[in-house]
């Protein structure tokens, strides 16, 4: 009898929670689904500003004016008036060469002019007589007064001709001594006394001399063609170099290219430097800072704001609170502020902080 009423019991308990569960999930499923509500996300107000930053770029000291002297005919070494580190003026003698067989060439030379001189004036003096005598008619034949002529202009063309190879042996022979053509210091010499000299791939594999203007300097940097734009002649730069790390030296822009290097896609720019007390030495690297003024008000962001793919550069705007990927090209950059470029425009509101995960059209709630 109480094993009946305890069955009894647990069944009617069972019955009820089974109607209390299905009770529930019958009134869950005949309530309204729940919608996807969009994520607030930091958004900022796009503007135009104006952004000025510097440009740090390696730049080469060179020597304003260098020259590689080579010896013009063929020779030996004579005399050596200077060595490396002489400071010397234009004009001043450096050395001097001996060639025997300019000499001999020399001595014919002149020995041609004498013999050419002594032709043309029997030939000049045998027209004269034919002329004088012509005067009188019926005793020299015309055909014979214009051979005397002729052989007095050929004559007199040969004199020329031989006092013109004279003067030529002679500039040769001017070669053998080697002036500097500028003033300045020697940084190299590659000859000793007796050496056999020559031009250039015939005599000499390395030149007499390398003179440099080491009190000027010209200072060389190859600017990127983005930044191209921003700089023109008088600007003034500042750069610094290793062996001398807390001296800043200032230097004002003073020749432009005007072309791109078609290797680098740069444009070589030049600065004179004065160098009275040598201090700077040609070959030295300096690390060149260029200031880039800002030329107009341009798209400034964070760079948190940047998203960069492997697909490119973009922005994530929020139109009808929805995300919009835009493409964009980045510019200057100083510090954590960067320059940007692409199909916006000002007051769009973009995402702060935009990462991968937030694709087109996502729901966004600024």
């Amino acid at each position: 009898m109480n094993t009946k009423i305890f069955s009894t019991g647990l069944l009617s308990a069972g019955f009820l929670v089974l109607t209390a569960i299905y009770g529930c999930g019958h009134a869950e499923s005949k309530g309204e689904p729940k919608k996807e509500q969009a994520p607030a996300i930091a958004t900022f107000d796009l503007k135009k500003e104006k952004l000025s930053t510097k440009l740090s770029l390696p730049g080469e000291l060179i020597a304003l004016q260098q020259v590689d002297l080579y010896a013009k005919v063929s020779s030996f070494v004579r005399t050596l008036k200077v060595d490396i580190g002489s400071e010397v003026s234009k004009g001043q003698l450096l050395m001097t060469l001996e060639a025997p067989e300019l000499s001999s060439q020399l001595s014919a030379s002149q020995s041609r002019i004498k013999a050419q001189e002594a032709i043309y004036t029997a030939s000049k003096a045998n027209y004269n007589r034919l002329y004088e005598t012509s005067k009188t008619p019926g005793t020299i034949s015309t055909n014979d007064l214009d051979q005397a002529m002729a052989k007095k202009n050929a004559d007199l063309a040969q004199l020329e001709a031989a006092k013109a190879a004279y003067k030529e042996i002679g500039s040769v022979q001017d070669y053998l001594t080697i002036r500097a053509p500028f003033s300045g210091i020697i940084s190299a010499r590659n000859v000793n006394l007796g050496a056999y000299v020559g031009p250039s791939g015939k005599g000499s594999d390395l030149p007499l001399f390398t003179l440099q203007d080491q009190k000027n300097l010209r200072l060389a940097v190859s600017i990127p063609e983005i930044y191209t734009g921003y700089l023109k002649a008088g600007d003034e730069i500042s750069f610094t170099v290793k062996s001398l790390p807390s001296q800043v030296f200032k230097a004002k822009v003073k020749r432009l290219s005007g072309a791109l290097d078609l290797r680098l896609r740069a444009e070589r720019i030049e600065m004179d430097v004065a160098n009275a007390s040598k201090i700077l030495l040609p070959g030295m690297v300096a690390e060149v800072n260029i200031p880039l003024p800002a030329n107009a008000s341009t798209f400034i962001i964070n760079k948190k704001a940047l998203l960069d793919t492997s697909e490119g550069l973009f922005v994530l705007k929020v139109q009808d609170n929805k995300a919009v990927k835009v493409e964009v090209k980045k510019g200057r950059e100083a510090d954590d502020r960067v320059e940007i470029f692409g199909n916006l425009t000002e007051g769009d509101k973009l995402v702060a902080e935009p990462t991968e995960e937030m694709h087109e059209g996502m729901a966004i709630k600024p």
